[in-house]
């Protein structure tokens, strides 16, 4: 395979990035449901909003290049999907942090979905201070050859993690990843602020909500930032994510 049979959009890569864009409509399906049974059934919906993007062929080409994978060393498309795991990719925004845990739980526990890889990055932040919950999950797309089992991606952020990392992205595009050292601590104080944010936003939904408190020091920890919440505290999170309404 070359990049200009991948740029001229041969038959075999149509197909490949069209089970893509299958699978990750799957995903973005139950999502939808999801949140639209949450709207007319219940008294709190979890799910602020649903989106998806697939990688253009441009973008697929230059991050094979980046991963090492050469084109004119012609790779089968298994070796693609095996180098390049978020070609489909979905975003889940919540309001709070428990509510993160709690709908990625509702995604990967139907029967049809299954996790490859969860990568949790609001309990262990990347150095930068980024966080967000991402999950590989595997979901069968039935075509007429019958089903393909096909890898989507899925980020679960809160509204303040989503809002740092749109920042990020736009600032690292405009200084085409080399952003002065000021620019990165600025944006490492701003993600401690906006989880402190979290934190905030969180205890304000305890109390709305009429639900158990967290333990003190768990939201001490919480709100201070540090490494990252640890395993107790996302258990205790996932509990109030799924804390039966009207308590």
């Amino acid at each position: 395979m070359t990049e200009a049979a991948m740029s001229q959009g041969g038959e075999d890569f149509r197909r490949f990035m069209l089970e893509h864009r299958f699978g990750m409509d799957e995903i973005v399906t139950k999502l939808n449901i999801l949140r639209d049974e949450f709207t007319h059934l219940h008294d709190y919906n979890p799910i602020e909003s649903v989106s998806s993007r697939l990688k253009s062929p441009e973008s697929l080409v230059e991050k094979l290049q980046r991963k090492g994978l050469e084109l004119e060393d012609r790779p089968s498309f298994d070796e693609i999907r095996s180098t390049i795991t978020d070609i489909a990719g979905v975003r889940v925004v919540c309001s709070f942090v428990s509510d993160v845990y709690r709908v990625f739980d509702m995604l990967v526990e139907q029967q049809d979905i299954s996790t490859v890889e969860v990568r949790d990055y609001i309990a262990r932040p990347k150095p930068n201070g980024y966080r967000s919950l991402h999950a590989l999950v595997e979901v069968p797309v039935f075509l007429s050859g019958g089903p393909v089992p096909v890898l989507v991606e899925v980020q679960f952020r809160t509204i303040a993690m989503d809002f740092w990392a749109s920042l990020e992205h736009k600032i690292y595009y405009k200084y085409r990843r080399d952003v002065p050292v000021e620019l990165l601590d600025g944006l490492h104080e701003a993600a401690e602020t906006a989880y402190a944010l979290d934190a905030t936003m969180e205890r304000l939904h305890e109390e709305v909500r009429g639900l158990d408190a967290l333990p003190t020091a768990l939201v001490e920890e919480l709100r201070t930032g540090g490494d990252g919440p640890d395993a107790a505290l996302v258990d205790a999170l996932r509990r109030l994510g799924a804390a039966p309404e009207g308590r």
